[in-house]
């Protein structure tokens, strides 16, 4: 293949990648983070215990964690119809990789609000804060640093969501090596996708690095 007929097929399966993942990590950390709030307020030793609650949540969110990605893609193109009319490409993806990354979100950033130091919320209450300010001047503050790792986390995560979801239909650099540089035996093609998605990786990463230096200065 020549280098433009490479970069017809690479180009927009790089957009199609970068689509996938950052709206799906976006949607999941929008619902996963206040999922982990809940969690660690209505823990048994939380600042609003709520065992019906915490039990329910922490119960579907080891079910979803449970289930192979793989499998769970299968398990909600149903869903994926329904939402957005489809259940091939980049769009209709967006459902499965968002839903299996939400509990993923959850638990990890449930860790970091554990992790943070007791003592600051028991000054908070001292004080007369409420709740709601524990949440949002306390806890959220405190773990911001944390809660970035987490991000990049997950899309690392999702990044590799997404490759296998292109092997099944998904669109995206993984479709690019499965069908150009497996099933074709294009060998530039193969390794194209797989130089690109560590470049991807590596920009997300410093990315956060320089956020989470930033954050632990402020």
């Amino acid at each position: 293949m020549t280098y433009e007929q490479v970069w017809e097929v690479v180009a927009p399966a790089t957009l199609e990648t970068l689509y996938m993942v950052f709206v799906s990590s976006i949607i999941a950390v929008i619902l996963g983070l206040p999922l982990a709030i809940i969690l660690v307020v209505t823990r048994e030793d939380g600042i609003s215990p709520s065992s019906y609650i915490y039990n329910f949540l922490s119960t579907v969110i080891n079910v979803f964690r449970s289930i192979p990605f793989a499998i769970l893609i299968m398990i909600l193109l149903g869903l994926s119809r329904i939402i957005v009319g489809k259940v091939i490409g980049p769009t209709a993806f967006i459902v499965p990789l968002t839903i299996a990354s939400i509990p993923f979100v959850a638990r990890l950033m449930e860790g970091y609000f554990l992790d943070m130091d007791k003592g600051l919320i028991e000054a908070a209450k001292a004080m007369g804060s409420t709740n709601s300010q524990i949440i949002l001047k306390v806890m959220i503050p405190e773990t911001m640093p944390m809660i970035i790792n987490g991000i990049v986390m997950t899309i690392i995560n999702i990044i590799g969501y997404s490759a296998m979801a292109g092997f099944i239909g998904g669109g995206g650099l993984g479709a690019v090596a499965l069908t150009y540089g497996h099933q074709r035996s294009i060998t530039i093609l193969l390794w194209i996708p797989v130089i690109l998605l560590v470049i991807i990786v590596q920009i997300v990463q410093i990315i956060g690095n320089y956020l989470n230096r930033k954050t632990n200065k402020k």
